[in-house]
């Protein structure tokens, strides 16, 4: 997999979520914050949201808020947690990555690999996905 080193405007999206993050935090009910950069340039954000049993992750929250305001590009991606003080950058989880291979193939994702933040695109953090055709409808 290539990975790529993080620019300014990547620090500003994880600026993003961590803010929203800082503002929603609940221990139980709000521990992730998402941004997402749309073609547009403007960027949306979300915060996961435990339930029993289920909760969606940030990043499909961040993903529908972009939606919702008529966004259909989706450029990168990043989603944190809260530990202590600080705002690390999380990886996806799996049905993230799913989604983001269904959405936003060739966006760009901040994550952590193996303690160093970088990014990649969408496609290439799910190998021998499944393709749901939703890109090309």
């Amino acid at each position: 997999m290539r990975v790529l080193q993080l620019d300014a405007e990547d620090q500003k999206l994880i600026e993003a979520a961590r803010e929203v993050l800082r503002r929603n935090y609940h221990p139980v009910k709000h521990s992730v914050g998402a941004a997402v950069l749309c073609a547009s340039g403007r960027i949306y954000t979300g915060i996961n949201v435990e339930a029993c049993g289920y909760g969606p992750c940030a990043e499909p929250i961040a993903i529908g808020a972009a939606f919702t305001n008529g966004e259909r590009e989706i450029r990168a991606i990043v989603a944190v947690h809260k530990r202590g003080d600080t705002y690390p950058v999380l990886s996806p989880c799996g049905n993230c990555r799913q989604l983001l291979v269904d959405y936003a193939p060739e966006a760009m994702v901040i994550f952590d690999y193996d303690g160093q933040v970088v990014k990649a695109r969408a496609r290439d953090l799910l190998p021998g996905a499944y393709l749901s055709g939703f890109d090309e409808a």
